[in-house]
């Protein structure tokens, strides 16, 4: 059944729904988007609010922060950079005609995505659209970068002599039920990647294996080869929209609208686990230290062992869904629609699981080759 927890600090400072919570890479900062039309940023060391962001005309949908510089997208159709110090706005991107959902900054550029069908890249630094990239026949939802550098070899690079001067490329999920693939210096579309019968929601990419996952209202999961546009796998267990996606050690974790989260060995296809106890659709999820942590429409956030999938803890005290989960220095950030960010101590938690696992592997390790291959061996990571 897992213990309740109970919040250290509740922050309500912000009037309406928050969207996302991003934390810089240093993790001295955290940056709430909400529905009031403002961020908020808010310092890991003392969890006070220490800016206040204003200035978008409708709704924040979606933010990011960097160690110096904040940024985010809207309603209103645009996305602003803002000075984590001072507060003041830098630059406002414009160009979008409908409602901007999502972001993505990598190096010196900025990408979004829109409902106007179009993702676009933008210079951070000079303000100014510097690609736009048009095809999709309805709304880009998600993005994910990378360079070829990361997955071609020489002798490939060579035959997109075209695209030698930028290797970047950008991959975009749309409700048209396909994933694009775009050189960003060009804007010519390299690969369709087509097999989804709904809405791509989520996507993650992991490079080094030239793979990607998307997640899909279509009830699946699908790999594929980023070189060949080669779709490997289909992950089809889960009975509703996969609605968000970890991947961690060569294992995926699925969170969906069937209200469980699944475990997937990448190499094989199998589904090793099933974390279930959500009595609403899973919104989000972050894997930490052997822990999975789950946000859902039910306005709690569960703790699971990830290898055993057992329930450890439940964090209540949200009255709507949580949008988004962060974790730094053993504190669960949870960000939810009912306006309050909520922190909480996962310290003992955290400590309780690293001897669940030593006993696990010392039990592991006294057990015969034989049982271990037959009954234990599902591919644990730490």
């Amino acid at each position: 059944m897992g213990n309740s927890g109970s919040a250290v600090k509740v922050c309500t400072d912000h009037q309406g729904g928050i969207n996302w919570l991003s934390l810089s890479p240093d993790g001295q900062r955290l940056l709430t988007g909400s529905e009031d039309g403002t961020a908020r940023l808010w310092s890991t060391a003392d969890s006070q609010c220490h800016g206040h962001f204003q200035g978008h005309e409708s709704y924040i949908t979606f933010c990011h922060l960097e160690n110096e510089a904040a940024f985010t997208c809207s309603a209103d159709h645009t996305i602003r950079k803002w000075d984590v110090v001072t507060g003041q706005c830098l630059a406002i991107y414009r160009g979008h005609t409908s409602i901007v959902n999502r972001i993505l900054v990598a190096k010196d550029y900025l990408f979004s995505g829109s409902y106007d069908r179009t993702a676009r890249c933008w210079s951070v630094d000079k303000e100014k659209q510097i690609q736009e990239f048009r095809g999709h026949r309805n709304c880009v939802l998600t993005l994910a970068h990378y360079s070829s550098r990361d997955v071609l070899e020489e002798q490939e690079e060579e035959e997109e002599e075209e695209e030698k001067v930028s290797r970047d490329l950008l991959v975009t999920g749309s409700t048209d039920c396909s994933v694009k693939v775009w050189w960003v210096s060009s804007g010519r579309c390299y690969q369709t990647l087509l097999g989804h019968t709904g809405a791509v929601l989520c996507l993650i990419l992991d490079a080094p294996n030239r793979e990607l996952f998307s997640g899909s209202t279509d009830y699946t999961i699908r790999t594929w080869n980023i070189v060949t546009g080669e779709q490997l796998k289909v992950f089809k267990e889960h009975q509703g929209s996969v609605i968000c996606l970890e991947l961690v050690n060569r294992h995926l974790y699925s969170g969906s609208a069937d209200r469980t989260v699944k475990c997937w060995f990448v190499d094989t296809g199998e589904r090793i686990q099933t974390y279930k106890a959500h009595k609403h659709s899973v919104s989000t999820l972050k894997y930490h230290a052997g822990i999975l942590f789950t946000g859902s429409g039910d306005a709690c956030a569960r703790a699971f062992n990830s290898r055993s999938g057992v329930l450890q803890k439940i964090f209540r005290g949200h009255k709507f869904i949580i949008n988004c989960i962060q974790i730094h220095n053993e504190l669960l950030y949870t960000a939810s629609h009912d306006g309050t960010l909520r922190i909480w101590d996962i310290r003992g938690i955290c400590k309780r699981n690293k001897r669940l696992s030593r006993l696990f592997n010392n039990k592991v390790g006294c057990m015969p080759s034989v049982a271990v291959k037959g009954g234990l061996e599902f591919h644990l990571h730490s």
